[in-house]
């Protein structure tokens, strides 16, 4: 609807708007190959900017922040290779289950120990795979995870100590560990005149007070791929009614929204539209 409206305001407008709509927004789809395959170009792109609904703030506000707003999102697998054997006979093994074991606990001094305290990460374990039988220890153990940091240098610094535990932890049983990285979407990093400008827009909308600071979200979006080439801010709307039961969190099989929102983000991309081309 915003293009719809925008583009009978074509002769009004001081250049021109182009709309990314994005084809498998999350894996392999989304902004990526669309910037490899020149969305940026033809005519240049100069700023960018996107917006998400957002069920943690209540219908009739809209958060903007500058700087970071979301975080990088790696994932990583651990293969732990062991020498299996049987239950009862430990001795006569290297229990890649155990080693796995201490390599979870392990990981988790890397934000409490090795990032600066004042700055963010989450190193998480979400999947551990290992053996098929009660009485039998495998040769092998898996760990699958994902790394989220606000910040480039703390990304990879957390992606140097993961490899470094690993192997080391795996090492001090006779064990050896296998690491494979990989990187997913940097940190989303909003310009700072970008985000006044996104708030000026929203503030004419739902009022001054009700464009309010977001907070940050170690969450992940793909707009930032976008954000890594060109100045721009990506900012939500919020969705949310208590008292109609619509404020259940994102990805709930039980999420629904407010639409009272949709008008109110048409209103604003209009409005930023026309402000920024100013």
């Amino acid at each position: 609807m915003a293009a719809r409206l925008l583009a009978k305001r074509r002769s009004a407008l001081h250049g021109a708007v182009k709309f990314m709509f994005q084809p498998a927004e999350e894996g392999p789809g989304g902004a990526r190959p669309m910037i490899q395959a020149g969305i940026l170009d033809r005519p240049k792109v100069d700023a960018a900017f996107a917006l998400h609904m957002w069920n943690d703030l209540r219908v009739g506000q809209i958060g903007v922040r500058a700087g970071p707003i979301f975080a990088s999102a790696d994932e990583w697998k651990i293969v732990i290779h062991g020498r299996g054997g049987h239950g009862a006979a430990p001795h006569q093994t290297v229990d890649p289950v155990v080693v796995a074991s201490h390599v979870v606990l392990a990981l988790q001094a890397i934000v409490s120990r090795k990032v600066d305290p004042v700055r963010s990460a989450v190193v998480t374990v979400g999947q551990i795979q290992a053996g098929n039988r009660f009485n039998i220890i495998p040769d092998d153990a898996v760990l699958v995870g994902t790394v989220r940091a606000l910040e480039e240098r703390v990304r990879l610094q957390v992606k140097r100590e993961i490899t470094k535990i690993a192997c080391g932890v795996a090492a001090s049983f006779g064990a050896r560990a296998e690491v494979k990285y990989d990187d997913g979407y940097p940190p989303t990093v909003n310009d700072p005149q970008a985000a006044a400008l996104v708030r000026a827009a929203a503030s004419e909308v739902v009022g001054k007070a009700s464009a309010v600071e977001q907070d940050v979200s170690m969450g992940a979006e793909d707009m930032s791929y976008v954000l890594k080439e060109v100045p721009g801010c990506y900012f939500v709307l919020g969705s949310s009614n208590a008292a109609k039961g619509l404020d259940q969190p994102h990805h709930s099989a039980r999420f629904d929204f407010d639409e009272r929102a949709l008008a109110l983000g048409i209103e604003t991309w209009l409005r930023l539209a026309a402000r920024y081309l100013k």
